[in-house]
């Protein structure tokens, strides 16, 4: 009986058969030829039955997303869990601008396009084009690793001067009138510290040292820490709120609860720090939660809605005419100093300023400039 060789892939390193297998089949096929033979069957090739597949191996792992790219480079460079949300919703919205195109795959011409439609059809600030700008940077330069030339010629849009909305002495103190509660103490603390809202809500007790007057601000903007006062007039009030915290926080522990966030790896350092009363916040939400990876039962601390929402309700009965929010209290914090005639680099400190230029803003309200002008038509006995 003649066989001829007609396998193609006989040879070819990716087909090459195990020999243990070849073998193995050889004998199944000599049974199978007697039998043939016995039975009258005649077979013209013998290869086909001693052809042995190689099993495939174990699948490549799978290559990470590129929004998981994004998350991991920011995080990697310490960037806050807002700038990451930011970053992640502006890269969304240019791929879907441009019809799901992968960001590797377009280049200056489609950058350009995406941000002069935001500014010319969106009509956005120049600040929210910045924002856009620098998202489409991070991930050409940092999550892509493109170092293109044509990164440094894209035109920033020029953010023209503003000046803060403040309000008179007169006014905080109508709008504070307005304001009850937790809200209250809160907002005492924006015009008497000059924090910023998110500041204010992640106060925790060990922050508050009222041995001194001071109030310790972890990780600000920027991730910066600083130190400014206590006012005098929000001490017993706060020291009322904490009695209240502390009795939720021992009823919490008694529960099996009490646990609160910490940051970076402490918890991993100290394990039992999150049960800890120095730990709490100071300001702690209603309602618990179960944090899915511990299964532990903790409290956030109250969310800034609250306060906000507070403060425009505030606003809206004092009926003041002008646009101001939970920020307007450190506007007015600053320029309340200053007016007081306080130097300019303690204010700088109080606020966290890293330049000077950004503190200077606030003096427009000093005695100088149109303030400090008197106008002609004053002057005139009668009109």
């Amino acid at each position: 009986m003649e066989c001829k060789d007609t396998a193609p892939w006989r040879g070819h390193p990716a087909y090459l058969p195990d020999h243990n297998l070849e073998r193995a089949a050889g004998r199944r096929y000599s049974r199978l030829v007697t039998a043939g033979v016995n039975a009258g069957v005649s077979y013209s090739c013998a290869a086909s039955a001693t052809r042995a597949v190689r099993e495939p191996g174990p699948p490549l792992p799978r290559a990470p997303r590129l929004f998981d790219r994004v998350r991991d480079a920011a995080r990697v460079r310490h960037y806050s869990r807002r700038t990451e949300k930011a970053y992640l919703a502006w890269i969304r919205r240019f791929i879907l601008f441009h019809g799901k195109r992968h960001p590797a795959d377009m280049d200056a011409p489609e950058i350009t396009k995406f941000l002069s439609s935001l500014a010319v059809e969106g009509n956005v600030a120049a600040s929210t084009q910045n924002q856009a700008l620098s998202a489409l940077l991070f991930l050409y330069r940092d999550v892509l690793g493109q170092d293109l030339p044509w990164l440094d010629d894209v035109v920033r849009a020029k953010r023209p001067p503003r000046l803060p909305v403040v309000l008179t002495r007169a006014e905080v103190r109508l709008v504070l009138s307005h304001v009850r509660g937790v809200p209250r103490l809160m907002s005492l603390l924006l015009y008497g510290s000059g924090l910023r809202l998110l500041e204010c809500a992640r106060l925790r007790v060990k922050d508050v040292d009222f041995g001194r007057n001071q109030l310790v601000v972890r990780g600000g903007k920027g991730d910066k820490d600083r130190v400014t006062m206590l006012p005098a007039v929000v001490k017993p009030g706060l020291a009322r709120h904490l009695e209240t915290v502390k009795e939720q926080h021992d009823e919490d522990l008694r529960r099996g609860a009490g646990w609160v966030e910490l940051p970076s790896a402490l918890a991993r350092k100290y394990p039992n720090a999150g049960r800890e009363w120095p730990w709490q916040w100071a300001f702690p939400a209603t309602r618990m939660y179960v944090e899915r990876t511990t299964g532990q039962r903790r409290r956030h601390h109250l969310h800034e809605s609250v306060l906000q929402r507070a403060v425009r309700e505030a606003l809206q009965r004092s009926a003041i005419p002008k646009r101001a929010t939970c920020h307007t209290f450190r506007h007015s914090f600053a320029t309340h100093l200053l007016e007081d005639g306080h130097d300019i680099r303690t204010v700088q400190e109080l606020l966290g300023h890293r330049d000077v230029s950004t503190t200077m803003i606030f003096t427009h309200v000093l005695n100088r400039g149109p303030a400090g002008v008197q106008s002609p038509v004053d002057r005139m006995t009668a009109l």
